[in-house]
């Protein structure tokens, strides 16, 4: 199994937002819960940067697929 290549703080700087871990944890609480229907990278709050970026991400298994997926679990 591959390690993790990235970490949140590493994908929220990638996204343009705040990475330190008040900032995090203030965006996930802030946002969530994220409707189960709306797929991630739909969300309301995303720029279309970024909301391109996720979806390739996603869509191409990309390194930052696994960080993405564990800020979708904890927006859920």
């Amino acid at each position: 199994m591959q390690a993790q290549l990235h970490t949140m703080s590493n994908l929220f700087a990638q996204l343009g937002l705040p990475t330190d871990a008040v900032a995090l944890e203030n965006f996930i609480d802030t946002h969530r819960p994220l409707d189960n229907d709306i797929p991630l990278y739909r969300a309301p709050f995303w720029s279309d940067a970024q909301r391109t970026f996720l979806k390739e991400e996603i869509i191409e298994d990309a390194d930052w697929s696994a960080v993405i997926d564990e800020l979708n679990g904890r927006l859920r």
